[in-house]
């Protein structure tokens, strides 16, 4: 038995994962909230608390290997999560948790490894475009941060380069987007795209175009606005709401776009996180795509790449719980 994790600032996604023959499949899973406890430590004691029967009736009895999908850079076997501030590192999981194999990856790592996991119902085609065997592939998801990672053919599989491409600086194209930067700008802070292109970048995207428009979701510390924000503007109940939407995947498309040509990806280019999942509509009425291409002298070459969104969330267990079985040599 393999225990997986999906670790993010807002939710961590447990599972506990079994190796049949070619493939893998999640025996039980489930979600708790992060900031809801003090550490990583105390959700893997609370998950492997309830799930005791059915990692004894495994072969083997116990946890043989874990591995661990974390948004933040992994150095030396340990990581900071960069939305929430908590240090996980590998070695004292291995103890808690009672296995000698423990792998620590990114968190777009982790969903990228699980990309060749995944059956074909589980992707939504954008653009077929013409996928070009074995050259690079790209991974971007925005959920409580934006992560992006890079693929690359090593000879028998797609190895995969995690990064930080989503704390680089934000790019305007438009003089809207411009006016926008200078909005984020009285801060004084530096403007990633992680700020626009995450589950908080609704809302400011919203008081950016009308201040004064104004919904129950949008108060109190610990109400999420981004849930309204696309409800309401995918049932066009606020004209606000969906310029929103509307602003927000065309500056998804772009960066998308940005990420595809930095990589070269003409083996596909994926889309995933929580975000994309609840605004498919949208994703999929050409404002994602026309921003993607949207690049001078490169469109036609965008044209040609393939784009798919990831519809399941398990492809990051998988991912990790995969890593996890080839360093145990499963």
């Amino acid at each position: 038995m393999i225990l997986a994790g999906d670790i993010g600032g807002s939710k961590c996604n447990l599972a506990l994962v079994e190796k049949r023959n070619d493939s893998f499949h999640v025996r039980h899973k489930r979600g708790f909230p992060s900031r809801s406890f003090p550490g990583l430590a105390d959700i893997v004691a609370a998950f492997l608390g309830e799930a005791r029967e059915i990692v004894a009736s495994a072969p083997a009895g116990k946890i043989v290997a874990a591995g661990f999908g974390v948004a933040g850079p992994v150095i030396a076997g340990q990581v900071r999560v960069t939305n929430l501030g908590w240090q996980v590192d590998a070695e004292s999981l291995a103890r808690q948790i009672g296995t000698g194999c423990v792998v620590l990856l990114n968190d777009l790592e982790a969903t990228a490894y699980g990309l060749c996991w995944l059956g074909p119902g589980h992707l939504l085609t954008l653009n077929s475009g013409t996928p070009r065997p074995r050259a690079a592939q790209a991974l971007i998801a925005a959920g409580t941060g934006l992560g992006e990672a890079m693929l690359h053919w090593s000879g028998d599989r797609y190895i995969v380069a995690p990064t930080e491409g989503g704390h680089c600086d934000f790019a305007p194209r438009t003089e809207q987007e411009i006016e926008l930067l200078r909005y984020m700008k009285r801060t004084g802070e530096p403007v990633s795209f992680e700020m626009v292109l995450s589950g908080r970048g609704f809302l400011t995207l919203h008081e950016f175009l009308d201040a004064r428009v104004r919904h129950p979701g949008f108060e109190g510390s610990d109400t999420d606005p981004a849930p309204e924000i696309t409800r309401r503007a995918l049932d066009g109940s606020c004209p606000v709401c969906v310029q929103t939407l509307h602003l927000w995947v065309s500056l998804y498309g772009a960066e998308a776009g940005n990420l595809a040509l930095k990589t070269l990806s003409l083996g596909g280019l994926f889309v995933a996180g929580g975000i994309v999942a609840r605004i498919l509509p949208k994703i999929s009425d050409g404002t994602f795509l026309r921003a993607f291409r949207q690049k001078s002298k490169f469109a036609g070459l965008l044209s040609q790449i393939p784009v798919h969104v990831v519809l399941s969330d398990e492809t990051p267990l998988l991912g990790a719980a995969a890593e996890a079985a080839r360093a145990l040599g499963l």
